[in-house]
């Protein structure tokens, strides 16, 4: 999987971390959270500056070489750059939401974990959540469902009476290069679905990451 940009519904919400693409290094080194776009692009004021959406589930075959797909569910979209981007949505990390808000009290309770998104910009923070109405500073992944990357909005959704309702946070995004996804479902590496918000935030079948393929990354962070 080729990392790509994505700038759309980003409004800079972002781990800083010590040692990239170490989950535990995150948390080890004072991840905090911060507004600035990587890219410098502007994003949409609404879910309705994007362009028309086209998005689906691939369901990826436990034989892919990359233990980070393999066994993975991936929502994939059109409309987050020049070539397909998405999140995968079915693997916890071992790292509580709680944990990346120590300051928000009421959250300290949950025991809903942050998911692995993606190696694409492991350091961002994205968010997929279900509204009734397009909310400012997200995009529209389907049907009452949207992406965002804002702090602003993330926080709003924390502060509810039920925080994480229709709501999941992921740490990075998965990405291909122009022709890169086409040629792999050609392969027979992944299976389409429709895009369901069902299987994205009540899915059962989940794969925590890191797993064993990934002994380097699979500590538990101590804090």
């Amino acid at each position: 999987m080729t990392p790509r940009p994505v700038s759309r519904a980003k409004r800079g919400l972002c781990l800083r971390c010590g040692v990239a693409g170490a989950l535990c290094a995150l948390l080890l080194y004072g991840a905090s959270l911060y507004g600035a776009s990587l890219y410098g692009a502007s994003p949409p004021t609404s879910a309705d500056d994007a362009r028309p959406v086209t998005a689906i589930l691939l369901i990826g075959r436990a034989e892919l070489p990359d233990p980070d797909f393999a066994d993975s569910v991936v929502l994939v979209m059109n409309n987050l750059g020049a070539a397909p981007a998405g999140i995968i949505v079915n693997k916890p990390t071992h790292v509580a939401v709680a944990e990346l808000f120590p300051d928000v009290k009421r959250l300290a309770p949950l025991h809903d974990k942050v998911y692995f998104g993606g190696p694409v910009e492991f350091g961002s923070v994205w968010f997929l959540f279900r509204a009734a109405t397009p909310p400012e500073h997200a995009v529209q992944a389907f049907d009452g469902v949207y992406l965002s990357a804002d702090r602003e909005l993330l926080l709003r959704l924390l502060g509810r009476a039920k925080p994480m309702d229709g709501l999941k946070i992921f740490i990075g995004h998965a990405g291909w290069a122009p022709g890169q996804l086409e040629a792999e479902i050609n392969r027979g590496a992944w299976n389409l679905e429709r895009a369901d918000s069902e299987a994205i935030f009540n899915g059962k079948s989940e794969h925590p990451w890191p797993g064993s393929q990934h002994p380097e990354r699979g500590a538990s962070p101590v804090l």
